[in-house]
């Protein structure tokens, strides 16, 4: 295993609530997915970590979705999502890391996972070399992978090597939230719904879908202005359309 391979099959981290039937006086046993989802937990949960949050217009960004899928092409947000984060990590190297037990090691290859929610749990495979990738191929790609995960068709490599973790919880209607980061990342971006919100433009108030980013990272790694910076960079990419 190299020095950049994270844990064979990395769960989310996110904590998935207890079926109805466990209410009911029934327990769920720490084994296999579930134990290591509570053993990544407790390991990301001891990060001094640090969140900062940002709303960003995505005006631009679902007028570039409409005129793709009057083309044909569906393109989802978090494809734009996933764009804008790879070519913010381009810039932001101290983001594309992982904690080390003495140090951080800064990773060349850009590869992104992406949270997928199964039955029992969730998985983050891994989307390598985001940044050469155009939104239209990042989407096929989660899609592909997603699939692949909640078919258990996919092998241990597809969960390796990630470098920094995207979680979208906007389609559970979630504002906004504060993902635990996926270690030895030391970052993580959470993505809220998207909702109609009184923004201001050239002094008019108008409504305009409006998304809540959610950036945690460990203060170990990084301190609070770079990481600042760099929420800043992706919520630019995104309000100005800017993909390239």
């Amino acid at each position: 295993m190299s020095a950049n391979v994270a844990p064979s099959a990395p769960p989310s981290p996110i904590a998935t609530p207890a079926p109805a039937s466990a209410a009911a006086g029934h327990r769920i046993a720490l084994t296999g997915l579930r134990g290591a989802i509570a053993r990544n937990m407790t390991q990301g949960w001891q990060v001094p970590r640090v969140a900062h949050s940002v709303d960003v217009d995505l005006s631009r960004v679902e007028a570039l979705r409409a005129e793709r899928a009057a083309a044909g092409e569906k393109l989802s947000l978090n494809a734009f999502v996933l764009r804008a984060v790879a070519l913010a990590l381009r810039a932001h190297p101290r983001l594309n890391a992982l904690m080390r037990e003495k140090e951080v090691e800064l990773v060349e290859d850009i590869n992104l996972g992406v949270a997928v929610s199964l039955d029992d749990g969730l998985m983050v495979p891994v989307i390598r070399n985001a940044d050469t990738k155009s939104a239209a191929q990042l989407a096929t790609e989660t899609r592909q992978l997603a699939e692949g995960a909640r078919a258990g068709a996919l092998t241990g490599g597809a969960y390796q090597r990630g470098t920094f973790t995207v979680t979208n919880l906007g389609a559970t209607g979630i504002d906004g939230f504060s993902p635990i980061i996926n270690p030895p990342q030391v970052a993580i971006l959470g993505v809220g719904r998207t909702l109609a919100r009184a923004v201001v433009k050239d002094g008019a108030i108008v409504a305009a879908p409006v998304a809540k980013l959610t950036l945690v990272f460990d203060h170990r790694a990084v301190d609070g202005y770079p990481a600042a910076l760099f929420l800043g960079e992706i919520a630019r990419r995104l309000e100005h359309v800017e993909f390239d």
